[in-house]
């Protein structure tokens, strides 16, 4: 009884046979292109077929640099890569690594070995590339006067900044002469002063686009001294002038954004930076204002006037204190006074004088005290309330006393 294996197995088994086969490792198959899918995540699935026969290809995203033009339904190309089974469904499968059209596979390959030259001599070393500038003011172009993609270059440029200065060289971009003319298209406008250059033409087919793989008009470009933008064809067309240049574009449109800037955006961003710069000064101008008004009121008070002014206030705080301590002073000494007064009133003689008293002196001007002072016939000055009286003394004696 035979074996009974799974699907898996029987994949695998088939996976390997294929592999082991060296044919199928490194092969080349011409067709026609049907079903062409570009994935989101890079990869090209797309189904190569003839007449009676049809194999399913896929191209990796990792593979997309061998496709060097925009493949499309209908296309005869030459697929070149291995094939294998994809063993989750058993499905064979062509894997491309490279894909050109049909019938040009003399010029791709004369594309390849001037490509691989050019780099070995250092022409496309990013050293070279020169910087586009910021705000260019004259474009120069060299392409077909009547070519849609000079009205592309034209439109955009214009539309981006109105006041650039654009100068064409009608220059031809396909057949016999092309290259020369194109040659001499950047020589003139090297020489005219441009600020950048934009080269290019409209998509095509890999013969239309030759001009601008011959080795002249390479060299036309890295000799240039004004930066060139290279404008070839489609996103998926690729030239040897787009390796030399010092700029690629994937298309002429996409040339004319890059060598100008919107003059409308720009002018935005200027009208945002202005007014936040306005708000950012008066903000600024507050904050020194503030601080000068604290320096100057610091400055009031530090200075002379400021100080004398203080001086004299407190002076005149100080007189103040003075003239009211004064007063009391005074309101005392006189209470004091008036006291002193009533108490000196109380004991004057004048006093006792009007209560009935009187004062008696001797001649020799002497109070008389006691009668010793006196004899018989002595001259007395007796003084009352209103006035004085001399009189003499009949008789002096005690008229009272202690008894022994």
């Amino acid at each position: 009884m035979s074996s009974i294996y799974t699907v898996r197995q029987i994949n695998s088994y088939i996976k390997n046979m294929f592999r082991q086969d060296f044919l199928l490792t490194d092969v080349s198959v011409s067709g026609e292109v049907s079903n062409c899918k570009f994935h989101r995540s890079g990869h090209l699935y797309f189904t190569l077929k003839e007449a009676d026969a049809a194999i399913s290809c896929v191209m990796f995203a990792g593979n997309r640099q061998g496709l060097t033009f925009s493949m499309k339904d209908g296309d005869k190309v030459v697929v070149s890569g291995y094939v294998d089974v994809y063993e989750k469904t058993g499905v064979c499968q062509l894997y491309a690594r490279r894909i050109r059209p049909d019938g040009a596979g003399a010029l791709y390959e004369k594309f390849l070995r001037l490509k691989e030259e050019l780099e070995e001599m250092g022409m496309f070393d990013p050293s070279y590339k020169q910087p586009l500038p910021a705000f260019p003011k004259k474009v120069g172009v060299v392409t077909s006067p009547s070519g849609a993609a000079v009205r592309d270059i034209v439109n955009v440029l214009t539309r981006r900044n109105p006041g650039v200065q654009i100068i064409l060289y009608p220059a031809l971009v396909q057949g016999e002469g092309a290259k020369e003319s194109i040659v001499r298209g950047i020589s003139v406008l090297d020489k005219a002063g441009c600020d950048v250059l934009i080269v290019g033409r409209g998509g095509g087919s890999i013969e239309d686009l030759w001009a601008f793989n011959e080795e002249e008009v390479a060299r036309a470009i890295f000799n240039c001294s004004t930066p060139v933008i290279s404008a070839v064809g489609h996103e998926t067309d690729v030239t040897i002038a787009d390796y030399v240049a010092d700029l690629r574009a994937p298309t002429p449109s996409a040339a004319a954004e890059l060598a100008t800037r919107d003059v409308t955006e720009l002018l935005d961003r200027l009208s945002a930076q202005e007014e936040r710069l306005h708000a950012l000064l008066q903000q600024r101008t507050g904050a020194y204002r503030r601080r000068l008004s604290l320096l100057q009121l610091r400055l009031e008070k530090q200075s002379p006037k400021s100080r004398l002014a203080a001086g004299k206030e407190r002076l005149s705080f100080l007189t103040r204190r003075l003239h009211a301590a004064g007063g009391r002073q005074t309101e005392r000494k006189k209470a004091r006074l008036a006291l002193t007064a009533a108490t000196l009133e109380g004991l004057s003689p004048l006093k006792k004088l009007s209560r009935g008293f009187s004062y008696v002196e001797t001649e020799e001007k002497k109070a008389l005290v006691s009668t010793a002072q006196v004899q018989p016939g002595s001259l007395l000055h007796i003084y009352v309330a209103d006035g004085k009286i001399t009189a003499r003394t009949q008789d002096a004696g005690q008229t009272g006393g202690r008894e022994s």
